[in-house]
């Protein structure tokens, strides 16, 4: 009996998750893009500075994270913002934390990831309605960038392991990492993923079926979104542009993520500091 209401329960939750994101309070009520890439909320996002890098939507999409800067390539000034929908409406925006930047759920939607600086990935927990002060998580003496964690308990990093200088981002791999009582393990997911350059910035799906990469990186970090799908051999298959309505010429191009309804993309773009913005997209699931 006591199985059948637990049965019952998670069903009935699963289902209002499911309602909230087909309402039009979905996405902060924004009408949702088709094919063609738009700025995600430009009239709530940038009340100050630029709205930019990975968001993060909770599985019930009634919370919605995303870093606030004043510049580029330097989280002095970052933020971490966030509106929660609550008595029937959106609130925010809020301010959860200072100089951290990529908040990512946890599986459980429990904790926070946040990055700030290379080798430390930080946590934040639910406390209440809110969220402790952020503590250190984890801390390598190699760099460990846009961690995320997937349903088999490992995570996905880009990193350069242990063959180079924690400064030199060129040494970057896509890789995955997992941690045991006893140790931790790195090891780079290899070609044809990786490149001779930097290789740093994706989304990994949490049942690992996909990855979203940037690729075709410039020294100067400009590059283009490219999809690959992992093989029943734990092979990656070659990437594939995401289509010239995301590729759309030459600009820096990062913080791709995919919404938990999997219907949306969301990534960041830009030329500069001063055409920067966060977009979303239809997501068409490989």
């Amino acid at each position: 009996m006591i199985a059948v209401l637990l049965l019952l329960i998670t069903n009935l939750v699963c289902r209002a998750q499911a309602d909230f994101w087909t309402s039009a309070h979905a996405y902060l009520g924004q009408t949702p893009p088709g094919d063609t890439p738009k700025i995600f909320a430009p009239t709530l996002l940038p009340d100050t500075g630029i709205a930019m890098d990975r968001v993060a939507w909770s599985a019930d999409g009634k919370e919605f994270y995303y870093c606030n800067a004043l510049k580029w390539f330097s989280t002095g000034t970052n933020k971490i913002k966030y509106f929660r929908y609550t008595d029937h409406q959106w609130k925010g925006p809020f301010v959860l934390t200072d100089q951290f930047y990529a908040p990512t759920f946890s599986l459980d939607d429990n904790t926070l990831y946040l990055q700030s600086g290379r080798g430390q990935v930080w946590q934040s927990r639910r406390k209440g309605q809110g969220w402790s002060k952020p503590e250190l998580y984890l801390k390598k003496n190699y760099g460990l960038y846009d961690f995320m964690p997937v349903q088999s308990g490992a995570f996905y990093v880009g990193s350069n392991g242990k063959q180079g200088s924690m400064q030199d981002w060129s040494t970057y791999d896509f890789c995955k990492f997992t941690m045991t009582a006893k140790d931790t393990t790195i090891q780079s997911l290899g070609a044809p993923l990786n490149t001779p350059g930097f290789d740093g910035d994706f989304f990994i799906a949490r049942d690992e079926s996909f990855i979203i990469i940037s690729a075709k990186e410039t020294k100067d970090f400009e590059c283009e979104l490219y999809i690959s799908r992992r093989k029943n051999d734990g092979t990656w298959t070659t990437p594939e542009s995401m289509g010239p309505l995301i590729n759309n010429g030459t600009a820096h191009r990062w913080g791709q993520y995919v919404t938990p309804d999997n219907k949306y993309l969301f990534y960041t773009q830009g030329t500069s500091e001063k055409d920067c913005h966060i977009y979303w997209v239809r997501f068409h699931k490989p």
